[in-house]
């Protein structure tokens, strides 16, 4: 498979900050390469040089085929960029601002004017075309956002955490967005706060912590690290959490995690449907009432936990951008 991007032991320094310290990645032609790691992990840093916003003080990278030291303006001309925030113009109309953006990047007005239909309507924004764009919601400020990303139809897009502060029916309006353009041979580099996102888009996951890659795979591969299924149930009464563990004392071969608050306890599976029929036997014969039993298997949360030692943070939700000045 052609790789559309390549990076070999990026470095970079920031006055006494190690951002990087060699980070080494590939991502394929057509797919989605989620970046993760905790805040400060140097995800930014590392979509920053690969778009040639930032120059690496060491390494090798290139996109599409281009060095992104020594070939910059290449680089730039085969490539979209969504930040965090969405960069429109709240003044012009969604039509205004992609018509605007083509005429700047030499589409000709008339080129420019029949791209901006097409993306409009392809990312359905076609009806408030002609209204401003401070008065779109959050969701059509990002979508109108990637469209201007895809003015001039790049083969490479970097999607720096692009859902942050979205609702969950406009998060997953964008992401089979992003899918759609994968189908179409787009491929995409995206980082994320939000684990749920990663696992449904990307094709493989690149784990950075300290500004170095400490796990590389699909989003199954990662689970699989976790270890085994867990056994998840809760309690009518917190104060029954005593007599479960009680209870499953001799059914035990892990140390359960335990909420009391919640009345919920967490068992680690050895020996799968074996064990589920043992804890349920044992509760069954000690009368303790549960009011929920389910077995789950590790998720890509539980991943980054194994991997970093820490949760995800999860970003607030906002629905406009920052207040400028």
């Amino acid at each position: 498979m052609e790789t559309a991007i390549r990076a070999e032991g990026i470095r970079k320094r920031y006055q006494n900050v190690e951002a990087l310290r060699g980070i080494d990645l590939q991502v394929g032609a057509g797919t989605v390469l989620g970046l993760l790691g905790p805040n400060g992990a140097g995800k930014t840093t590392t979509v920053q040089v690969l778009t040639t916003l930032v120059e690496p003080d060491g390494g090798h990278a290139e996109v599409a085929g281009f060095d992104v030291v020594r070939q910059p303006r290449e680089v730039r001309r085969h490539i979209g960029l969504a930040g965090q925030y969405a960069a429109v113009d709240e003044v012009l109309t969604g039509h205004e601002n992609l018509v605007l953006l083509g005429t700047l990047l030499h589409l000709g007005r008339r080129a420019a004017r029949r791209r901006a239909d097409e993306l409009l309507e392809r990312f359905g924004l076609a009806a408030v075309a002609h209204r401003p764009a401070g008065t779109y919601s959050g969701g059509m400020r990002r979508r109108l956002d990637l469209a201007s990303c895809l003015i001039t139809s790049p083969p490479v897009l970097f999607l720096d955490e692009p859902t942050t502060g979205l609702d969950p029916v406009s998060r997953m309006a964008l992401w089979d967005l992003v899918r759609e353009l994968v189908d179409n041979g787009v491929t995409v580099l995206l980082t994320t706060q939000y684990l749920e996102e990663a696992d449904f888009l990307a094709d493989r996951i690149v784990v950075v912590d300290a500004g170095r890659v400490i796990a590389d795979g699909t989003p199954d591969a990662l689970k699989r690290k976790v270890g085994r299924e867990w056994l998840e149930l809760t309690v009518a009464a917190p104060s029954e959490v005593g007599e479960v563990l009680a209870a499953l004392g001799p059914a035990l071969t892990t140390v359960p995690t335990v909420d009391a608050e919640k009345g919920r306890v967490a068992i680690q599976l050895n020996d799968g449907l074996g064990d589920v029929a043992d804890v349920a036997v044992a509760l069954r014969n000690a009368c303790v009432r549960v009011t929920d039993f389910t077995v789950r298997r590790p998720t890509l949360d539980d991943a980054f936990v194994h991997l970093t030692g820490r949760p995800a943070e999860r970003p607030e939700r906002v629905t406009s951008r920052p207040g400028r000045g």
